[in-house]
């Protein structure tokens, strides 16, 4: 008997959707929608500081004030430390702690972030200047500012930000191990008060070799210093978390390590030091533009400014998870871009969102943007007031800092979890780790997003088939071995991408559906392309040859679940007039409805032609066809 035409669908019932957030003012791209005039929206969309001055208090002016002092007294050791990293002198480092750190807070659209610079971008920079000599690292690093501020800025204009989404977690995880490893290396030498190892341009491994080799050398003082310095900021972390807040145990260790320097006279017995620093604020100064200077850093700087960005964007996602801001990641491209871009013009050298002051910035209890800002000028009032006390601040202590800096740089969580979970990431976090320490820093991020994409584009690219059948009981679901096979209708369900990558899938299952259909005798095949998304010419290519050779096989196909883009190509491409419009099904509003009902057609063409298993011979009081997942 004949199925009638109105067909009863039985769906699951979905969940009531959570209800909406809040209003907010802009939306995820950063679009204004308050009711403001032209100029003063633009304002406050592009310079987030100044917008959250609509809802500020006393208390929070208090809560920033507070939190920016706290960053500041970590901030102050750190930025010495990581110029010393990148073979700058340490007043390079609380430069970029100035003015990076405050363009940064104004721009930032995460409200916690604290920008400037990083143990990351120090070991990268260190790595691309490796090749420069030792009198033009300034300017150099200086000019790497500028062009990473250029890259990043460029990103954010063309609203490629949100790419970074589509670089594998495991990239930043690979790196930081590798680029742990070699700070490492990097400052046994200061710990261990070695004169001379290697060369400038010497790859990390050789200058370890002859760090190794010259262990017989080594200033007792300073290996004490080092390891006091270690040993006291351990002590006075225990002693905080002990407390139930933040010692600046990197401050006070170094304070301690300089108070030694001076009071037993230890620069007369071969302890080196940081030496004067002026106290002086940056100046306005324009990066010195070479042009052999800057193709040779150009690709370094492409490689730390997507650096850059996946790490400042990962810190500024982490802290909106524990505050429930909403981000908007071009608008923190911008920032992470101009911070560089207007550091580069007062003697700054490239930084990005720092993991560790940001997270104390957000322990200290910081509501907005304004903590970094008051942050800077505390750093720049430590300058002034305190420079000339680093003639005796010991580098064996700024390594001290910098080897707890790099164990706790590594995520051992994170790290274990990559490489248990699956053999993708694992892969991708060995081949990174493994190429910072010996190929480069910098361009172990382009290895690892290169190995990345080419790990992942197989899987986007995969076409997934299942066979569809209609029971005895009219119920139309995935067909198990068990089930008897129709000789005249065959169903058929694709899901996956449908661009040219995919094509090669694509194809193979044409085929095995022609194969399928021709071998059984089936005179209607119905193909379900709901769940295929984005089709281009290629697939759309196949598809007609497909549905020419099963025309010539004497098999009417039935495409059913056509979505709007798929219709569209096909209506572009004059492949909707070929195949004819009662032989395509849209999706419409109701779930399965169409391909219900191209089943239905498909019984209705096929009259009293019937399989022996057919569920039309099976007489029911309410005839029915239902879809089940």
């Amino acid at each position: 008997m004949e199925l009638p035409s109105a067909l009863p669908i039985s769906v699951k019932e979905e969940p009531l959707a959570a209800s909406p957030p809040e209003p907010s003012p802009h939306d995820e791209n950063g679009e204004d929608h308050a009711p403001r005039s032209s100029w003063k929206g633009t304002l406050l969309r592009l310079v987030p500081a100044i917008d959250s001055l609509r809802t500020y208090s006393f208390a929070s002016l208090r809560l920033d004030f507070l939190a920016g002092l706290t960053v500041a007294a970590v901030a102050v050791p750190q930025a010495m430390a990581y110029a010393t990293i990148a073979g700058l002198p340490p007043q390079y480092g609380l430069y970029t702690a100035i003015v990076m750190t405050a363009v940064g807070a104004l721009l930032d659209s995460s409200k916690q972030l604290i920008n400037g610079p990083t143990n990351a971008i120090s070991i990268a920079l260190l790595s691309a200047l490796a090749l420069i000599p030792a009198e033009q690292k300034v300017s150099a690093a200086i000019l790497m500012a500028f062009l990473i501020g250029i890259f990043q800025t460029s990103i954010t204009l063309f609203r490629l930000g949100d790419l970074t989404r589509y670089i594998s977690h495991a990239v930043i995880v690979g790196f930081t191990l590798g680029a742990a490893v070699l700070l490492a290396m990097d400052q046994l030498k200061n710990l261990l008060g070695l004169a001379a190892v290697g060369h400038a341009h010497d790859h990390f491994l050789v200058r370890f070799a002859l760090t190794m080799a010259g262990l017989r050398d080594f200033n007792g003082w300073t290996l004490a210093l080092g390891l006091g310095t270690i040993a006291l900021s351990l002590v006075l972390a225990a002693v905080s978390r002990r407390l139930g807040f933040r010692l600046p145990e990197f401050l006070l260790a170094m304070i301690g390590a300089a108070y030694c320097v001076w009071q037993f006279d230890l620069i007369g017995r071969g302890v080196a030091v940081v030496g004067t620093i002026p106290a002086q604020l940056p100046s306005f100064e324009l990066p010195r533009f070479d042009g052999n200077l800057i193709r040779e850093l150009s690709g370094s700087a492409l490689a730390v400014a997507v650096l850059g960005l996946l790490e400042a964007i990962a810190m500024a996602k982490s802290i909106a998870a524990r505050t429930k801001q909403r981000l908007d990641i071009n608008q923190q491209c911008l920032s992470e871009g101009l911070a560089n871009l207007a550091g580069s013009f007062f003697q700054c050298f490239p930084g990005s969102g720092s993991l560790t002051r940001s997270a104390i910035n957000v322990q200290a209890g910081a509501v907005s943007q304004w903590s970094g800002v008051f942050a800077a000028i505390a750093v720049a009032f430590t300058m002034l007031f305190f420079a000339p006390y680093a003639l005796y601040i010991p580098r064996s202590a700024l390594a001290g800092i910098l080897l707890i800096s790099a164990w706790r740089l590594i995520d051992r969580k994170q790290l274990v979890y990559h490489l248990r979970t699956t053999r993708f990431d694992a892969g991708i976090v060995i081949v990174t780790a493994v190429s910072a320490v010996l190929i480069s820093v910098e361009f172990c991020i382009l290895i690892g997003i290169f190995l990345s994409f080419v790990l992942i584009v197989p899987r986007t690219a995969r076409i997934r088939m299942i066979e569809l059948v209609v029971t005895a009981e009219r119920v139309l679901r995935e067909r198990i071995p068990a089930d008897p096979q129709c000789t005249k209708l065959r169903i058929f369900d694709l899901e996956g991408e449908l661009f040219f990558g995919a094509a090669p899938d694509l194809e193979r299952h044409f085929e095995s559906i022609t194969s399928i259909a021709v071998k059984s005798g089936a005179r209607f095949v119905v193909v379900r392309l709901k769940h295929v998304r984005n089709p281009d010419a290629v697939c759309i290519e196949r598809l007609e040859s497909f549905l020419e050779t099963m025309n010539q096989c004497g098999v009417q196909v039935f495409l059913c679940g056509v979505r709007r883009d798929l219709a569209k190509a096909m209506r572009r491409s004059g492949l909707d007039l070929k195949i004819g419009a009662n032989r395509i099904f849209r999706e419409g509003k109701a779930a399965f409805s169409s391909t219900l009902e191209a089943v239905l057609h498909a019984y209705r063409e096929l009259g009293s032609d019937m399989c022996p298993t057919c569920p039309r011979r099976v007489e029911r009081d309410a005839p029915t066809l239902y879809y089940m997942i």
